[in-house]
């Protein structure tokens, strides 16, 4: 089994920043991909950054040039730098891993994190 673990949410100012981080844990070969999505209150949820294992990063046009995504040192764990944060930030943030099974890709999610952006 494979779990994500998120942490790094939590309530911030406007314009302030937050740095969330998920690890990957299990019995897994290699992670093709990594990334965040995050779901606010009565709306869908919509991917805010990827990176693969190739470090190729693409982001949701409403973060660019204040998010970033990276990727530690430990290949399975992933972080989303926010700066500037807005209220419209404010959502459920969730990491998700792309695995490599055998000749498929399975996407594991973690339990997601809050972000609160409020003066």
């Amino acid at each position: 089994q494979v779990q994500l673990v998120e942490s790094g949410g939590g309530l911030v100012q406007p314009g302030g920043s937050l740095r969330l981080s998920c690890a990957a844990s299990g019995n897994f070969f290699s992670i093709n991909l990594m990334g965040w999505y995050r779901q606010a209150p009565g709306k869908q949820r919509e991917l805010v950054a990827t990176i693969t294992s190739r470090n190729s990063t693409n982001y949701v046009d409403s973060v660019k040039g204040r998010f970033t995504i990276s990727r530690g040192n430990a290949e399975n764990t992933v972080y989303l730098q926010m700066n500037s944060l807005k209220p419209e930030d404010t959502a459920v943030y969730y990491c998700k891993a792309e695995i490599k099974g055998g000749p498929y890709y399975y996407n594991y999610w973690g339990q997601g994190t809050q972000v609160t952006v409020s003066s």
